[in-house]
C-alpha cells in the first residue's frame, strides 16, 4: 500500500505533522483489516522486506516467515481492538503504540488478551510506508482482577481449614 504526501506548499509544520500521523493511523486501520482477513497480498505490500517482528509470545520472524504463518494459518486474529493509540513522529520514521485486545489462534492454540503493541513505519522517498519493526507484550491482568482473585482464593482457603465456621 502506497499512501502518497499531499503537497504541503500552503501548511506549515504542524498541519503536515498532523496530515502525516493522520497517514499512519489510516495505516494501522489497513494492516488491522489485513490481519482479521488473512489478507497476505496487502501484509506484503505493507512489511519492508528487511522487516523484524517479535510476537506476542516472543517468536521472532522475518517478512517471509511472518507471511507464511498468515498464509499457512498457523496465525489467525479473528478479533482487534485497538486504543490508546499514539504515533510519534521522527524523521522518515513513524513510531505506534497502542493497546490492543485479541482473540485468535497462535499454532492452533487459542489466544486472547491485552497487549501493548509498538509499530515502527519508515517513510521512503516514494511517499509509501512500509512496516520496519513490530514488537508486543502482554498486559497482565488489571491490578483489580488479581486482587479479586487473591480475595477468592483466600476465601476458599479458609473455608477448607474451617469447614465447621460456615
Amino acid at each position: 500500500m502506497s499512501l502518497c504526501l499531499p503537497a504541503f506548499a500552503i501548511h506549515g509544520p504542524h498541519e503536515r505533522k498532523h496530515d502525516l500521523k493522520k497517514q499512519v493511523e489510516a495505516m494501522e486501520e489497513h494492516w488491522r483489516a489485513a490481519q482479521l482477513t488473512g489478507d497476505v497480498a496487502t501484509m506484503d505490500k505493507m512489511l519492508s522486506d528487511d522487516y523484524i517482528g517479535i510476537s506476542m509470545n516472543g517468536q521472532v520472524s522475518t517478512k517471509a516467515q511472518q507471511l507464511n504463518r498468515v498464509r499457512e494459518r498457523k496465525f489467525v486474529l479473528n478479533q482487534i481492538n485497538l486504543g490508546e493509540m499514539q504515533v510519534k513522529l521522527v524523521g522518515a520514521i513513524a513510531i505506534v503504540t497502542s493497546h490492543a485486545q485479541v482473540s485468535g489462534t497462535n499454532d492452533g492454540v487459542p489466544i486472547s488478551g491485552s497487549y501493548r503493541y509498538t509499530r515502527v513505519y519508515q517513510h521512503l522517498p516514494s511517499g509509501a510506508w512500509k512496516i520496519t519493526s513490530f514488537e508486543a507484550t502482554r498486559v497482565p491482568p488489571a491490578r483489580e482482577a488479581l486482587d479479586s482473585r487473591h480475595r477468592e482464593s483466600a476465601k476458599a482457603a479458609n473455608d477448607r481449614l474451617a469447614p465447621d465456621r460456615q
